[in-house]
């Protein structure tokens, strides 16, 4: 008879095999209300799953950190029932729980419409007034395949035609809906109750653009009214900081289609760049780095090489010239090998460090594409180190110093840090990997670090500790990487000669802390919400005139300003002063210095911040050594 261990380390003992809600209810009503799932010897199940044996046991209330997908799941099969209800000549394909919430694929002749999801949610809403039981059931697959073929469901049964015979599966059913199903689910729909359906969007059939077109309906799920609210506002407070709507508005770049998922900088926002940039190059030059360029084309011979031909081939550019093809560069990698190459090197010239801002090309969807967020054409502050394996755990903990010091002088001191383990489709052998996991781990380790292990996430030449930076609104954003690869410096040859006169091949460590250029300044725009530190701001301080008779001494402010090394942008326009300050306000100036007769008699400046303070009039070098606690890390 089985013995249940529960997480504090208490046993139940139970005559005959129980369900994981008799086991809650055991302990009490209220965990017994409370239970969405259980989870048994580490697997997810539902509250109805039995248990005959001995086992440890978690039961999975909204305190659980699996509740959240548990429920959104759940959620998904709620949007299915409630749409079919409404719309019966409807049929259900997929609906997976992803990044706050859940979609579902619809194959429907009518587009839904924004009244229609309106009448959906409403529906939802009932169902779980309803407190539809939610039951599981195992059929055999060809069972499956005639269950749903008699429902009209033919998208359903094409999907588990594609499962191998024999296999058993599971369907769910709450009331008059079947779905099928891995689970778990909750127990039953009244505990569905903080959604919202958000957008309808197109999806073809399995993602494939030869396929029919489906309807996609995107919806979030939270445990509480409280957490969807505050989602909800996180939302619209994201809205007015989309970098492309401020990107707009302070004339800082544009994109348009005829170069997709390329960005077109504009002089204010190639400032910004330039600043970044600038900040990134230092950080190369005090860290031991020396910057290299390398060519945006290569034969694809050397991809073949590298194995980026049988794992990437997809996401690559391809020209041709004299018959011979050439691949643009999605990553600098290989090229940075050669430079390696180049060379005969011994142990003590170890560790060499290669850094490049790197121009990429990858061939992403157009669906995938998002403003400067996500684009095809891209720069890296790229960087490789080859060492000998001895060396890896040092230069790792050494970056990691670096990165963390990058993200809080641009403003992120909520950093998270993950390592990405090996992939299904992957170089090497298990042996070699082990030996890269268990670096990076040692690294973290030394430098007093905790991490999220992601299994399966790693590139296919290695694993990687990903930096994910939480900004001011709470969304988290995955930036730097830093990779241990085995494998690339073998497959192109690269070498050093060891104490013993002996060839070796280095161990080469991929890294990056911003990532894209063009993605990390628009996480900067949007965590800053346009109103970026005075250091990083593309024109820092306005000199503007009250009339024509400042001009003079308005462009010797403004020329004395930049002989200090400020940014800064004279407004002689024969406008009204009030028309001045709202402008330069609206385009997020940290500084303006208004010149009337007053200041140009005195030598003075009348000082604005950006916010609207008006910090009075002072002497040019009395406001410069204000400014000289917000000069940055570039000073």
């Amino acid at each position: 008879m089985p013995v249940i261990t529960l997480p504090d380390g208490s046993t139940r003992s139970f005559d005959r095999p129980v369900t994981v809600a008799e086991v809650a209810a055991s302990i009490g009503p209220g965990l017994a209300r409370a239970a969405l799932a259980g989870k048994v010897d580490g697997k997810l199940v539902d509250t109805g799953f039995l248990i005959d044996r001995d086992a440890r046991l978690e039961i999975v209330t909204d305190r659980h950190p699996d509740a959240l997908e548990i429920l959104r799941h759940s959620t998904a099969h709620l949007l299915a029932q409630a749409t079919q209800r409404l719309f019966p000549d409807t049929q259900v394909t997929i609906g997976p729980v992803i990044e706050n919430g859940f979609y579902y694929d619809f194959a429907r002749k009518t587009p839904f419409t924004p009244e229609d999801l309106e009448k959906i949610e409403a529906e939802m809403a009932r169902i779980v007034a309803e407190d539809l039981p939610v039951q599981r059931k195992v059929m055999p697959r060809d069972e499956a395949v005639a269950f749903f073929r008699e429902r009209g469901e033919h998208y359903k049964a094409e999907i588990i035609e594609s499962i191998p015979p024999g296999e058993e599966l599971s369907l769910y059913t709450q009331g008059e809906f079947t779905d099928l199903c891995r689970g778990p689910h909750v127990p039953s729909t009244g505990k569905l109750r903080a959604f919202k359906l958000m957008k309808v969007a197109g999806a073809y059939w399995r993602g494939d653009a030869r396929n029919e077109m489906l309807q996609r309906v995107y919806g979030t799920a939270w445990l509480s009214d409280k957490d969807l609210k505050a989602y909800l506002r996180q939302l619209e407070e994201a809205e007015k900081r989309d970098h492309r709507r401020i990107g707009r508005a302070l004339d800082l770049f544009h994109q348009q289609d005829e170069a997709p998922g390329m960005v077109f900088w504009h002089p204010k926002g190639w400032q910004l760049w330039q600043t970044v940039e600038q900040y990134m190059r230092r950080v190369y030059r005090d860290c031991g780095y020396q910057e290299v360029r390398c060519p945006q084309i290569l034969d694809v011979s050397l991809w073949k090489r590298s194995g980026h031909w049988d794992n990437y081939q997809n996401n690559m550019f391809f020209t041709e010239s004299e018959k011979r093809t050439y691949a643009v560069k999605p990553m600098n990698c290989p090229g940075h090998v050669q430079i390696y190459n180049a060379g005969l090197h011994s142990y003590r010239d170890l560790p060499i460090r290669y850094g490049e801002f790197g121009a990429c090309h990858r061939n992403e969807p157009s669906g995938a594409l998002h403003g400067i967020m996500r684009v095809r054409a891209f720069t890296q502050d790229d960087g490789h180190i080859f060492c000998t394996e001895a060396q890896v755990e040092s230069e790792v903990t050494a970056f990691h110093a670096q990165a963390m010091k990058v993200y809080a002088d641009f403003g992120f001191t909520d950093i998270s840090v993950k390592i990405a383990l090996r992939p299904e489709s992957r170089l090497g052998d298990d042996a070699t990997w082990d030996r890269a996991e268990d670096a990076l781990r040692a690294a973290l380790r030394a430098s007093g670090v905790e991490w999220e292990e992601l299994p399966g996430e790693g590139a296919f030449y290695g694993p990687k500790i990903e930096y994910h930076m939480r900004d001011s609104i709470g969304r988290a954003w995955q930036v730097g990487t830093m990779q241990v690869d085995f494998m690339m410096p073998q497959r192109l040859g690269a070498e050093y000669v060891d104490e013993h006169s002996q060839r070796r091949h280095p161990v080469m460590l991929h890294r990056a802390i911003v990532g894209s250029m063009e993605r990390f300044i628009g996480i900067l725009i949007e965590h800053h919400a346009g109103h970026l530190p005075f250091w990083l701001a593309p024109v820092q301080i306005v000199v503007a005139t009250i009339t024509d008779a400042q001009a003079d001494y308005a462009r010797e402010v403004a020329k004395a300003l930049s002989a200090k090394g400020f940014r800064v942008h004279s407004d002689l326009r024969n406008e009204k002063i009030g028309y001045k300050i709202r402008e330069h306000t609206l385009q997020r100036v940290p500084y303006l210095l208004v010149v009337g007769d007053r200041e140009k008699e005195g030598g003075l400046v009348a000082v604005r911040s950006r916010s609207g303070e008006d910090l009075g009039s002072m002497r040019l070098d009395d406001f410069v050594g204000r400014l000289d606690a917000e000069r940055g890390p570039l000073a």
